[in-house]
């Protein structure tokens, strides 16, 4: 297994990123030395909360926030979850939520939950490139509506959302905006003290911290009921024990978030240049599924038509290259991703969509090595697809999968 680890081409950075050196570095002690409870009244335990209110500032100023702002959850699942289920208890008498189409499942799912409790979700649709129409916000918008929750950058083809546009428009009818920015902390700059935003989730795990902790910006002013109930954690917002290494762990990674993003971000912006450019050069039909123009420096979904995303996922793990598919072929299933087919586009490119997902560590011979192994991949998949460049023809072999499945 390490062998595999060491040689290993990481593009599935969305997905999850590798714990960075002076993360683990940092989190350390608060594992073996300082083990105590912050909570306790012996000097043991309560100096850590001394640690704890410091990783709380590293955070806050990451996204432009307050310490004060800042509350630690397990995840960003649970931070969208606890944001959706206080927005709706701080306004009792609204019974409409607005959310879009091609939101993740942490936050679609909850929505469709709160459906069979009888409340009204408007699902606002996309173009092509998985951008929302701002005239459709506009026209669902009431005085019933209690919540507008939308993620700030997708996690599947990048593509970034107008916020602060979609925020005014919010305002205007006093609804509360919450952001998952999951995928967008640490690769565009945040600056919470001048936005239209009222809460927004953070996942460690994105931002080279350990999976297990996350954060949820609550803006000052605005009503928060907390979904975890029990002790005063938290300032009594998120009941249970401190993840002490966790919060250590989110906090430093924070910190090194706000030293590299510029830098960062350019070196990655580069390097997926540099792939989606050459393998559309070499590679007949494909396409960048997204908006180009606004998206995440470090993603690129590339739809290569008339072949399964599974397949190629599986020739590159062959040669040691993780990256993602934008269709769920797991589990038997030919249904292609939620988000990609929102946007419209054609079962051709739906079903062999890939999505590379760059981040600070990955270089500039593992471009390389990608950009000369999948022609190759590409190529071979084809040749044995008796449906290469015929469109009815793949559409007729799909159909006939489906229904024989």
């Amino acid at each position: 297994m390490e062998t595999m680890l060491k040689d290993c081409i990481y593009l599935d950075n969305n997905a999850t990123t590798k714990v960075a050196p002076q993360v683990i570095e940092a989190m350390m002690p608060f594992l073996t030395d300082y083990y105590g409870n912050p909570s306790s009244m012996h000097t043991f335990g309560g100096q850590l909360a001394k640690s704890v209110k410091v990783a709380r500032e590293q955070t806050a100023a990451l996204i432009g926030a307050e310490e004060s702002e800042i509350v630690f959850t397990s995840s960003g699942t649970e931070g969208d979850n606890a944001a959706i289920r206080a927005a709706l208890l701080a306004q009792p008498e609204k019974r409409h939520i607005i959310t879009s189409q091609v939101e993740h499942p942490a936050v679609l799912n909850v929505c469709k939950q709160l459906e069979t409790q009888g409340y009204q979700v408007t699902y606002l649709s996309v173009n092509d490139k998985g951008q929302i129409y701002l005239n459709e916000l506009e026209a669902s918008l009431t005085g019933n509506t209690a919540l507008v929750t939308v993620m700030y950058a997708n996690n599947e083809i990048g593509t970034i959302f107008p916020i602060e546009e979609i925020g005014a428009r919010v305002k205007e009818y006093g609804a509360i905006f919450h952001v998952d920015a999951v995928q967008a902390v640490g690769k565009v700059p945040l600056n919470m003290k001048t936005s239209t935003i009222d809460m927004l989730t953070i996942s460690g795990h994105k931002i080279h911290a350990p999976k297990g902790i996350g954060a949820l910006y609550v803006k000052r002013g605005v009503r928060f009921r907390p979904l975890l109930i029990g002790g005063h954690q938290e300032r009594g917002r998120r009941a249970g024990t401190e993840n002490v290494p966790g919060i250590i762990a989110l906090g430093k990674a924070a910190e090194l978030e706000m030293l590299l993003l510029e830098e960062a971000t350019k070196r990655e912006r580069k390097l997926r240049d540099r792939l989606e450019q050459t393998l559309l050069a070499k590679i007949p039909d494909c396409v960048v599924n997204g908006d180009v123009k606004n998206r995440l420096p470090n993603t690129s979904n590339i739809g290569f038509k008339y072949i399964e995303g599974e397949a190629i996922l599986l020739l590159l793990n062959k040669h040691g290259i993780c990256a993602s598919s934008g269709s769920a072929c797991t589990s038997g299933s030919l249904e292609p991703s939620h988000v990609l087919r929102a946007m419209g586009l054609p079962y051709t490119t739906l079903h062999g969509s890939i999505r590379f997902s760059l981040c600070r560590y990955t270089t500039e011979a593992e471009i390389e090595q990608v950009i000369a192994i999948m022609p190759e991949i590409v190529e071979r998949l084809r040749a044995l697809s008796p449906f290469n460049n015929d469109e009815a023809g793949w559409l007729q072999q799909q159909e006939h999968t489906l229904v024989n499945r």
